[in-house]
């Protein structure tokens, strides 16, 4: 993304006040934040750049040297680099920075709220943990889809305080160390000056408030230890290794916040009558020599327990592949091409003991010129031999 004013970015004039800065960048954060457009590259880019916009705007000092200098000012080695330009920030450097944006921090898999009180203060949501399972299913669950139900342990919203994490009564008050602003500045003197820090309050990790009285239960984080029965509906289609997301499912958020998901990796049990290729299903079938030789029919195995009859052509020769269109698995939510096939590979039994009658009869018709296989079959059957390794 090609660099833009910051002014520009965040849609204000040169004299904004740094209030309206703040505004301005607010509203882009909520709007292009990555919980709320996952997977957008350009909405995180946008996030990005609105960031590094209000990181040097809000700033008196960067916001003159920009004004000056524009982005080769002398705010760091080669100017206003940005976060997405080789400044080493990240995601979470970015959320850290904001604290009087966010109103709180960001932890794994979730962002704090952007809710404030009527006296201009904040209130951090937290957001719980994600869990993962493993669930080992087998091929027919995986042709039809299942429901499985699982007792999960997992943080559970506090049933005395009902998640406020305070007692009956009691609420809350502006934290006395960082005076409700959730962050603290640290100046320390370095070789270069005078510098200031910032990090996030100690004592009230960011929210600006503390509790006057905690739940004796929870003390004070509005989640206790817990278990619950969990359906989890898989989709037919899946594969192994795949991972399917129970939104809303997992550890319950601080103090009434968001609850994490659950995320469910597929395993797949090994199948004797089927190998998996995709979403096709491979069967081998072990003809007799009559049948092979004079055709007949036989009766395949289904996925889903049933079965269907084909039939097989006289002097059908070892390595033939029958498709059964649409017999195999389906492709999962409908994304993909559809439904797969059912392939059945024919080989052909040759007996390992015979009698002498059996011998007898073999010796003779070996004398003949149809059991004498011609070049052309040769060839055929080379050229099958070939493409199995290619």
């Amino acid at each position: 993304m090609a660099k833009r004013d910051y002014y520009e970015v965040l849609g204000v004039d040169k004299n904004a006040t740094e209030d309206e800065i703040k505004k301005a960048y607010r509203k882009l954060a909520i709007k292009y934040h990555p919980d709320k457009n996952p997977d957008d590259k350009e909405a995180e880019e946008k996030f990005k750049e609105a960031a590094e916009a209000y990181d040097v705007l809000h700033d008196p000092n960067k916001r003159q040297q920009y004004d000056q200098f524009g982005f080769d000012g002398p705010a760091g080695s080669g100017g206003f680099g940005g976060f997405g330009g080789g400044s080493g920030m990240d995601m979470d450097d970015i959320f850290s920075m904001f604290g009087d944006i966010f109103g709180g921090h960001r932890g794994f898999g979730g962002f704090s709220g952007f809710g404030g009180d009527a006296r201009g203060g904040r209130h951090a949501q937290y957001r719980g943990s994600d869990l993962r399972l493993k669930v080992r299913l087998s091929l027919q669950e995986i042709a039809t889809g299942i429901t499985k139900k699982f007792k999960v342990k997992k943080d559970v919203t506090c049933n005395h305080c009902h998640g406020t994490g305070a007692e009956e009564g009691s609420g809350t008050e502006t934290c006395p160390t960082c005076k409700g602003q959730g962050i603290v500045t640290k100046t320390v003197r370095t070789m270069l000056g005078m510098m200031q820090t910032q990090s996030e309050c100690p004592t009230c990790h960011g929210e600006g408030t503390v509790i006057k009285t905690p739940c004796h239960s929870c003390k004070g984080s509005g989640v206790i230890k817990g278990e619950e029965v969990v359906e989890i509906k898989i989709p037919a289609g899946v594969a192994e290794g795949m991972v399917v997301n129970v939104p809303g499912k997992g550890n319950a958020g601080k103090r009434n916040g968001i609850t994490g998901d659950i995320q469910v990796f597929i395993e797949e049990e090994p199948n004797d009558t089927f190998v998996r290729d995709g979403n096709d299903l491979i069967y081998n079938e072990l003809l007799d020599f009559p049948t092979a030789a004079l055709g007949g029919s036989l009766e395949i195995p289904l996925v889903d327990g049933g079965k269907v009859r084909m039939k097989v052509a006289p002097g059908t020769q070892p390595g033939t592949a029958l498709r059964l269109r649409g017999k195999g698995l389906p492709a999962i939510q409908g994304y993909g091409s559809g439904t797969g096939d059912l392939i059945v590979n024919l080989s052909v039994y040759v007996p390992k003991a015979m009698t002498s009658e059996e011998k007898s009869m073999l010796e003779k018709l070996s004398e003949s010129d149809n059991f004498k296989g011609d070049k052309a079959t040769k060839k055929t059957i080379f050229q099958k031999f070939k493409n199995y390794f290619n």
